[in-house]
């Protein structure tokens, strides 16, 4: 996916005043937002591609894979996570060597505005297209498919925990891969092969159960496979836990691989972000 969006510009301050850090990045945060609802393809693909694939999928498969849950449901389940690791792994590992590409981050570099103010806009602004786009596909899911959305606080309190923790982990990756980027053309092709990888090992397209071990094994060391699981705790009916490779859903394990890849995303960042391209020095 390309975007045409265009460079942002630094946040400038007021004259004669001087805003505190957390004006600073809530006026990121909204320049950045403005930036994403700007770019037609970016609101499309984002926004528009999961619910699309739900209506493609539902209405070619409606068999059962267990009692009382049709692959409709299970579908649903990993088309959200997906969502997520789209808003912040896939468009930041795209949209930042843009920006370095075209000197807008060397522009940053170069202001007296602190750099976590940078990072803290794009955070808001996955943050705030996580949440509208889950809200679009939980509507959309449970108008036209009788999803049953939580009927527990503690449902609900899981459905937090396994996004906050997805979407970190996966907002930290996304600043980190865009660094293999070498022009902002290849942004793209560097990470939308891994992000697609990723969901047809991971038990989005397919019940997770029915693809071969070793693919089991290969998406287990990656985020999206327990977003997805921890997701399927939420939605779909206790007794399922059963069908799952561990024989639960096994939240303990999600909470700490999300968390794992949480500490090795920052470390990842912190290691290899770029400022500027490599023939700008």
């Amino acid at each position: 996916m390309t975007t045409t969006t265009k460079p942002a510009a630094p946040v400038a301050a007021a004259p004669g005043r001087r805003p505190g850090g957390a004006s600073l990045a809530l006026r990121q945060g909204r320049l950045e937002i403005t930036q994403f609802l700007r770019s037609r393809e970016s609101v499309v693909f984002t926004m528009g591609f999961p619910v699309i694939m739900i209506l493609i999928f539902a209405a070619i498969f409606n068999d059962e894979i267990a009692p009382g849950v049709s692959y409709t449901q299970y579908f649903i389940t990993g088309m959200i996570a997906t969502g997520l690791m789209t808003v912040s792994f896939q468009n930041l590992g795209i949209w930042i060597p843009i920006e370095r590409d075209r000197g807008v981050l060397k522009r940053y570099r170069g202001t007296p505005m602190p750099k976590w103010v940078w990072f803290a806009g794009k955070v808001l602004m996955v943050v705030a297209i996580g949440i509208a786009e889950t809200a679009l596909l939980l509507a959309v899911s449970v108008a036209l498919f009788d999803l049953k959305l939580p009927a527990t606080a503690a449902k609900w309190a899981t459905f937090g925990w396994v996004a906050v923790l997805g979407v970190t982990a996966c907002t930290l990756c996304g600043i980190a891969i865009s660094s293999l980027a070498r022009t902002a053309r290849s942004g793209s092709a560097v990470v939308t092969p891994v992000a697609l990888v990723l969901q047809f090992i991971s038990g989005v397209f397919f019940v997770f159960t029915s693809l071969p071990s070793w693919m089991q094994q290969v998406a287990a060391l990656f985020p999206l496979k327990w977003m997805c699981q921890g997701l399927r705790s939420v939605f779909l009916p206790d007794s399922f836990g059963a069908q799952e490779p561990g024989g639960s859903f096994e939240l303990g394990r999600v909470a700490l691989v999300l968390g794992l890849w949480c500490v090795i995303g920052l470390v990842l960042c912190l290691t290899t972000f770029r400022w500027t391209t490599k023939r700008d020095g």
